[in-house]
């Protein structure tokens, strides 16, 4: 949250100049090496004014993660997705569309790579901890349609939901130890073969 609020108290059209100006420049560079300066020039603040409505860079990152998950929602979530009651077709709406997004915004795929795994000591235990609370919120929000009686009895959908997530995790991972460029249509391949194994393994016999 922004210092007292200031930030909410500019137009809509500001808002949104600042927290683009921010997600470009923490898109193109890691953390330490982002400019507040360059921030603020894009931006068209000088940095005193910037440094009024956030209490400093990390502050400032941290709203961004807030605004880049709010606009891939807004984007992401429309009504088809509400027409869906199948877990596995919900995550294959929501994976597809998002990746459409981001692809568009190249700036918005670094950042959230970044932001996925943070390195720099101000923001990584704030950023892990914004991650995971994302994804429970994201379960109770979107999944609300879902019809879980396709799942067998002894299997959690929660769980389902993060075997999901660790395995996108363990080949991101795999990939940066690689120093491998990320190839997202090659990672949805994958995801689309993980989901349906998984789909094999957690939902009753008449439903896969």
């Amino acid at each position: 949250m922004s210092r007292h609020g200031a930030l909410e108290n500019l137009p809509a059209e500001r808002q949104k100049d600042v927290m683009e100006a921010a997600l470009k420049v923490f898109g193109n560079s890691d953390y330490k090496g982002a400019s507040t300066d360059e921030i603020a020039r894009r931006a068209g603040f000088s940095k005193g004014l910037l440094f009024f409505y956030f209490r400093n860079k990390r502050e400032l990152y941290l709203r961004v993660m807030d605004y880049l998950y709010d606009k891939v929602v807004a984007l992401m979530i429309d009504d088809g997705f509400w027409e869906i009651d199948d877990f596995f077709e919900i995550m294959f709406y929501a994976a597809d569309k998002k990746l459409a997004i981001m692809q568009k915004m190249p700036w918005a795929i670094s950042f959230s790579i970044r932001a996925f795994y943070p390195q720099h000591r101000d923001i990584k235990d704030s950023a892990y901890s914004w991650t995971q609370a994302q994804i429970d919120v994201m379960f109770r929000r979107f999944f609300k349609n879902v019809d879980f009686s396709r799942f067998r009895d002894e299997v959690d959908p929660r769980y389902v939901l993060n075997m999901i997530i660790w395995l996108a995790d363990g080949w991101m991972h795999q990939h940066q130890v690689r120093q491998k460029p990320i190839d997202f249509n090659e990672m949805m391949g994958e995801y689309r073969m993980w989901c349906e194994m998984i789909r094999a393994w957690a939902y009753k016999e008449e439903y896969q």
